[in-house]
């Protein structure tokens, strides 16, 4: 019987593939810093020369960018498609928001049931943590960023890579809206405290891994915001409505 040679894989591939891994599931993210060469090495274990071909490979495939003297990073757009132009047309067209919320409504409550289901210990620390921030929030813009990091720690929590590039890839354009949304709520006297209440309410949820409240939850704080939403366009388009008699004289 004739035997196949077994060929071992070169440590830089191993290393390589490692990497690549840490991309993916987001322990590495886009801009972010890696250790000094010299830290790495030891860290894997590995000869430097054998982790430089490494990063010299990852750069070919354009996931890792070297800064001259700076360093070498996670490449910031990973996902450049999904930030195109059209992404900007969106946010200058009032009806994208709502499809935009129908999209949310799909895709969060989806993360929201894989994050009950999956998340551990480190991930409930890590929603908890989030949505104090969220609540502590001196002004919409920080609000903002606290949101948008709350739905990436339950997008990490769902231990599915695709849900969590998702949001990685489209976090500007979910930035947008939810600070557009907290414009929206803070016209209503009882609204941010009520949406507060639904982040709660996703958090029990998740915390005590019930994956199926865990999507009614979140469908139902996206569903509130498209409420109010609504409502302050009408009265937006009734105050324009009757400016303008006014201007006709009628």
């Amino acid at each position: 019987m004739a035997y196949s040679k077994i060929n071992q894989p070169k440590i830089s591939d191993v290393i390589m593939e490692q990497l690549e891994r840490m991309i993916l599931e987001g322990s590495l993210q886009p801009g972010q810093k890696l250790p000094p060469e010299r830290e790495l090495a030891v860290q894997f274990e590995v000869s430097r020369p054998s982790l430089r071909e490494a990063i010299q490979k990852l750069e070919a495939k354009g996931l890792l960018m070297r800064r001259q003297g700076g360093g070498t990073y996670v490449k910031e757009q990973l996902w450049q498609s999904l930030a195109d132009p059209i992404v900007e047309l969106m946010h200058q067209d009032p009806e994208s928001q709502y499809d935009l919320l129908e999209f949310r409504h799909a895709t969060e409550g989806m993360m929201a049931y894989f994050a009950a289901l999956r998340g551990n210990d480190a991930d409930m620390k890590s929603i908890k943590q989030s949505i104090t921030e969220v609540e502590e929030a001196k002004d919409v813009a920080q609000q903002a960023d606290a949101i948008v990091r709350f739905y990436r720690a339950v997008a990490e929590a769902s231990h599915n890579v695709a849900m969590l590039h998702l949001v990685l890839s489209l976090t500007p354009v979910l930035h947008k809206n939810v600070a557009q949304n907290l414009e929206l709520l803070n016209r209503r006297e009882e609204a941010s405290t009520r949406a507060n209440g639904h982040r709660r309410a996703l958090l029990a949820a998740i915390v005590r891994r019930d994956p199926e409240a865990a999507r009614e939850a979140s469908n139902e704080h996206l569903s509130y915001i498209e409420e109010v939403m609504l409502s302050v366009r009408e009265e937006d388009s009734r105050l324009q409505r009757s400016l303008r008699r006014l201007k006709s004289g009628n």
